[in-house]
């Protein structure tokens, strides 16, 4: 992984910072209720040309609907965002959007580790190497 510079980490919180509120704004707006989007990463290329935007989305299953919808929107997004901010950035960066799903991996792993397929406690769920 490539080391940030202190002006793509300032640039990166402040664009975190002002898309949740974009987001959630748009969320509400559109009528989706009880669906919470935050957004948990924004990496910015050392150029500043493009930011990857990574969103959690609870319910998990309106993650695709959801992202679909916001790529669809990311020209208004965009703009909105520049609106906001103009005296920040000279330029505003292209935005990609990307589910996040760091979180429903790490639940998976604490699942099979309490559950009941844990191949450490049944060793029978382990395949069986062959010698050569």
């Amino acid at each position: 992984m490539e080391e940030l510079t202190q002006r793509q980490k300032k640039i990166g919180g402040l664009l975190q910072k002002d898309l949740a509120d974009i987001l959630q704004k748009a969320v509400t707006d559109g009528g989706l209720r009880g669906v919470i989007i935050s957004v948990s990463k924004v990496n910015v290329t050392t150029d500043l040309s493009v930011a990857k935007v990574y969103l959690s989305v609870f319910p998990n299953k309106e993650g695709k609907k959801l992202l679909e919808g916001i790529r669809s929107n990311t020209p208004l997004i965009r703009h909105e965002m520049a609106q906001r901010t103009k005296n920040q950035l000279r330029r505003m960066p292209n935005l990609e959007f990307f589910i996040d799903d760091s979180l429903e991996y790490i639940d998976g792993i604490e699942k099979s580790l309490k559950g009941e397929e844990n191949p450490i406690k049944d060793e029978d769920l382990l395949g069986r190497r062959k010698k050569s």
